[in-house]
Formats: structure tokens, sequence, C-alpha cells
């Protein structure tokens, strides 16, 4: 982890979040700033600046992740109907925090392309 990241001190709890889903790969939270009715943000614990920054021995780690947004999203009923996964990666890709991170959204109908 790393000692000034955001997403970091979430994962180790020095920072509150609204807690959805923990393991002992992937921390999930509700976004604070939601754009859709579900919207939850879900994070490796291991600090990883972004998709590019991923290595070889990341593949499990973000393999699990794909796992856990599906388990999440079967906790909300209103994902039933479908849902999207969102990685964003580097400043142009609309990447903000750089910890890799997911978004998972759902509970509305959306647009494509994703704008």
């Amino acid at each position: 982890m790393s000692g000034n990241c955001i997403f970091c001190k979430i994962a180790k709890g020095e920072i509150p979040s609204d807690k959805v889903y923990e393991d002992e790969l992937v921390f999930a939270f509700k976004d604070i700033s939601p754009q859709a009715p579900v919207h939850v943000v879900i994070i490796p614990k291991k600090h990883i600046k972004s998709l590019s920054d991923s290595a070889q021995t990341d593949k499990e780690t973000l393999g699990h992740i794909q796992y856990v947004a599906g388990k999440i999203a079967e906790t909300f009923p209103q994902l039933q109907n479908g849902y999207r996964v969102i990685n964003n990666c580097g400043s142009d890709g609309g990447q903000t925090v750089f910890h890799i991170h997911y978004h998972l959204l759902g509970g509305r109908i959306f647009g494509w392309p994703p704008g």
C-alpha cells in the first residue's frame, strides 16, 4: 500500500467509507459521488497505479476483481437486469485516483457510447 494514496487509506480503514465488500485481496465501497443509483468502487488492497502499470503477478487479483464485481452485483436487486463495470486508465481515460479501481454502476439504463 502507498502511504499517500487515498484508496490505500480507505482499504486500511484510515479514511471512513461505506464498505460493501472486503476479502484478502479487494475492498469495495459506495462511491461518494454516485453516477447511478448503484455506484460501487472496487479496489485491490495492493497499490497498483493503473491497468497499464499492472504486472504478470497481478493477474490473480485483477481477475478476482471481475469475479467480485459479479458477486457484489448479485446483492443489489436494482442490478438484476444489468450493470456496467468500468476501469478508467490514465488521465485521458478519465482516471483521477491513481490506484487501479473499477466502478460497478447500475440501477438505470446506460447509453452508448459512454461519453
